[in-house]
């Protein structure tokens, strides 16, 4: 497909440098939100019970050298916007003692986020060390204060710390002051929606650490002008062998590209039907901040499906142009569906459903535009066959199988059963001669059947009654 990957790149290079030095591990410390939302459920258990068992599971992972240090707050007392305590210091290097803590807090009280940031920075002030701190909450700022402005006053006062905030089962409208304090902390803010999500967040931020280059390369992904969710993949060049994998989670992203030339993959999270965008041949230097910006920004294809000019549900699948790949399909249920989808060309497949017959339309070669809406519609065209059995007066049970005529093709079949509202069965079949084989049910009409040819017309009623 000649425009498989089409997308806008906005590219300039950043005034600011940086010095990627080495140096000995800095602790990582935790703060633990124990306030009282936590024991909101969330697949099939607590929230606490998930952070309990992903965190002591993350912390787990981390090297045996470690240093790693325990902040909680909400878990004493109900009400109390001070409720916050420093249960393992930062020189601390035993896993055990970290999660075993971990494992008897009960959340009961509030949510004093500034205040728990600022006792963190106050005891890296008064140690004159640098760390790197990973807040996990479930709930917003609950007692007046701003971790944002908390987080900028420390970095302006010259504290050396990276913040990470993984807000875990949170509203999209509740996280803004969040991403600020984690911008403002030159750390990243994780989304987490389940406990997946939690432990992946926390394997990236416990990875990314304070001691950790900041990255000579900043992309961030747009689609329609609005930052989006994307996964970018760093792949060494012509292959598969990745590299790295970092995670934008509507925000620009820094990652340390090694010397040389990569390949990137970004596939945006936030829209199924566009198709990843591939990058060949990216290079940085690692004495200055590239950024790149990624549109996803597609053209539309909407599709309005209609029965003789009735609405009609239909299932359609959308491929490459000319191949057997398929990038998008969904169903209309007797409305316009749309599919926002990258500029190029597309094949498209219409499979209409309750209809018999030749009832699967392809459409080759349409072309979209970006940031153009292309509406399509098709109208089927069918007719009605009511096919029923008797004997006597009574209605009699028989099987129907209806075959296109010319290619003995099994379109249909259904049975009568012996109910007015069954019998005679109703079909609805596109135009064209069929084969249609009645058989009888009941045991003293075993093996009778009869066999005719019916022809539908669009928009006209076919009715046959057999007399067994």
């Amino acid at each position: 497909m000649k425009a498989l990957l089409a997308f806008t790149l906005l590219l300039f290079i950043s005034t600011s440098s940086f010095a990627q030095e080495e140096s000995e591990t800095s602790p990582i410390l935790f703060i633990y939100d124990a306030s009282g939302s936590m024991w909101a459920a969330m697949e099939g258990k607590t929230r606490v019970e998930i952070a309990r068992d992903v965190l002591s599971t993350s912390i787990n992972q981390l090297p045996d050298a470690q240093k790693i240090g325990l902040i909680a707050y909400g878990h004493r007392k109900k009400g109390d916007c001070v409720d916050v305590e420093y249960l393992v210091g930062l020189s601390n290097t035993d896993k055990s003692k970290v999660t075993g803590e971990i494992q008897q807090i009960k959340p009961l009280g509030m949510t004093p986020l500034a205040y728990s940031a600022n006792l963190a920075i106050e005891d890296l002030k008064k140690s004159n060390q640098k760390a790197t701190i990973i807040l996990v909450t479930d709930g917003i700022e609950s007692c007046d204060g701003n971790i944002c402005e908390v987080i900028q006053h420390a970095k302006d006062a010259g504290v050396d710390f990276k913040l990470h905030i993984i807000g875990f089962g949170l509203k999209d409208e509740e996280t803004a002051q969040l991403k600020c304090a984690a911008a403002a902390g030159e750390g990243q803010y994780f989304d987490a929606k389940d406990s997946a999500g939690l432990l992946g967040s926390l394997a990236e931020a416990t990875s990314a650490t304070v001691d950790m280059p900041v990255g000579n390369y900043g992309i961030s992904v747009k689609l329609n002008g609005q930052m989006i969710d994307a996964i970018i993949q760093v792949l060494e060049p012509g292959t598969k062998n990745k590299v790295s994998l970092k995670r934008t989670y509507r925000d620009t992203v820094l990652i340390t590209l090694p010397e040389g030339k990569h390949d990137l993959i970004i596939t945006a999270l936030e829209n199924t039907d566009l198709q990843p965008i591939q990058i060949s041949g990216v290079s940085a230097d690692p004495s200055e901040i590239v950024y790149q910006e990624i549109s996803f920004d597609g053209g539309k294809m909407a599709w309005t499906i209609t029965n003789n000019g009735k609405p009609w549900d239909t299932l359609i699948r959308i491929f490459e142009a000319g191949t057997k790949k398929q990038v998008a399909a969904g169903r209309s249920y007797g409305e316009e569906e749309e599919f926002e989808l990258n500029p190029g060309l597309y094949d498209v497949e219409l499979l209409a459903f309750v209809i018999s017959g030749e009832k699967s339309i392809r459409k080759e070669k349409i072309e979209i535009k970006a940031g153009e809406k292309l509406e399509l519609t098709h109208d089927y065209k069918t007719g009605i066959a009511k096919i029923g059995a008797s004997h006597s007066s009574d209605l009699l049970d028989a099987t129907v199988v209806i075959k296109i005529a010319s290619t003995k093709e099994n379109v249909s079949g259904m049975r009568t059963y012996t109910s007015e509202s069954s019998n005679p069965r109703e079909f609805i079949l596109t135009p064209g001669e069929y084969e249609v084989t009645v058989t009888a049910v009941p045991k003293e009409h075993a093996g009778k059947k009869e066999v005719f040819i019916m022809k539908i017309l669009a928009g006209d009623t076919f009715e046959k009654t057999i007399k067994f």
